[in-house]
């Protein structure tokens, strides 16, 4: 298989994912019959593709249902190493995205929290004094409007 740059998927793989994008939980074979594969070979080219890191299949929960109260995103100034920074944020358990960008922060990761003080707590003891961490930015989600994952393939 290609890398993941350019994993140069074909026209049935794509059409896999898509399904899959709208529907994590259909069957492989109700996959199969629309893409013209066998049960096991849907199974094969999902197996493939999760395994080269293509694509995941996960649950997407409601973090408020779950008793986490507090989202934001936070947006990072590095003097230096912005990869190690991604990095050790990526590792603590309450972010679940974290990405290097361009503009205004070098790093900007989300958050999920149980309530304010375990933002603070986040902040303060583990974001702020990851070194290279020059400033912070939070913005707090006050309500979620619209999150999809069913973008398809190119």
């Amino acid at each position: 298989m290609a890398d993941r740059r350019n994993p140069g998927l074909d026209d049935v793989s794509k059409a896999i994912i898509e399904r899959l994008q709208r529907d994590g939980r259909r069957s492989y074979a109700d996959i199969g019959r629309e893409v013209g594969l066998s049960e096991a070979a849907v199974r094969q080219r999902v197996q493939r593709l999760t395994e080269s890191g293509v694509m995941q299949i996960v649950a997407v929960t409601d973090p408020l249902q779950l008793g986490f109260r507090r989202q934001a995103m936070v947006g990072l100034r590095v003097h230096g190493d912005t990869v190690m920074v991604a990095e050790t944020l990526a590792a603590l358990p309450q972010i679940d995205y974290v990405v290097l960008t361009a503009g205004s922060f070098d790093v900007i990761a989300e958050v999920v929290c149980e309530d304010d003080d375990a933002l603070i707590e986040l902040l303060n003891t583990h974001v702020r004094t990851i070194e290279g961490v020059a400033a912070t930015e939070t913005f707090l989600y006050m309500r979620l409007v619209e999150q999809r994952y069913d973008w398809g393939t190119r």
